[in-house]
């Protein structure tokens, strides 16, 4: 008799297909909740798709300062780091500060006569340890968009100057004296991906050091803490 090898193979192929488990693409990422309207389903995140462990990134931005009466004060800022794991990580970051003389300031020294004790903010540069334990997405537009979001702690260097000299003194032209300090750095952040190796920014930076007000009877007053809160928008890459 002869066999018809085509037909045994074509056999075993069809049998094995019917007892073997579905290979097709399952949706891993949606439960089923007997609580729930039978008509409601709920989806949970899948795994990361932008990892940020072993990675470097660099931003640059524009941004302006929150803490002034008496300034109209802008910034240009820069940061770069590196995530050893997927939540922490290093930055170092450098801010240089613009600063003018805002409407209340003016008017204030029209109507009054009278000099505001100003400390202005010239540069800022610091370490930071970064923790990033919040990632998700967003569906917009029929679009799906990632984002981390992200906090800092670290030291920095701060480079001011006020008029804390001549401001108690009637007769005193306004001049600004430099200062330094040291300061801790508290810093929050929201990056959006836009692309995979393209995000977009937004952040909260508070400076915090600890610095005399103006003096009087040339008598310097003992230092206080006090505090800057800037708000950044920035781009930037990351591979």
């Amino acid at each position: 008799m002869k066999v018809n090898y085509r037909n045994i193979i074509a056999l075993s192929l069809v049998s094995f297909t019917l007892s073997a488990p579905a290979l097709r693409a399952d949706e891993k990422d949606l439960y089923d909740f007997m609580w729930l309207d039978p008509d409601k389903k709920v989806y949970v995140l899948q795994n990361k798709v932008h990892k940020k462990a072993n990675t470097v990134y660099a931003n640059i931005g524009y941004g302006t300062g929150l803490s002034s009466n008496f300034q109209d004060t802008s910034m240009i800022h820069t940061n770069a780091g590196y995530f050893f794991t997927e939540e922490l990580g290093i930055e170092l970051m450098y801010t240089k500060y613009s600063n003018k003389d805002n409407d209340a300031f003016e008017n204030l020294k029209k109507l009054n006569g009278a000099i505001p004790f100003i400390r202005q903010t010239e540069s800022n540069m610091g370490v930071l340890a970064k923790w990033s334990p919040f990632y998700g997405k967003i569906n917009t537009f029929n679009k799906i968009f990632y984002f981390d979001w992200s906090f800092g702690l670290g030291i920095g260097k701060l480079n001011t100057k006020s008029n804390a000299t001549s401001v108690a003194n009637p007769l005193s032209a306004n001049t600004y004296s430099t200062e330094k300090y040291t300061s801790v750095i508290a810093k929050t952040g929201l990056s959006l991906h836009a692309t995979k190796n393209i995000h977009i920014g937004a952040d909260l930076i508070m400076n915090n050091y600890k610095a005399p007000g103006p003096t009087i009877n040339n008598n310097t007053p003992a230092s206080k803490m006090r505090s800057n809160m800037d708000a950044v928008i920035t781009i930037g890459v990351s591979f």
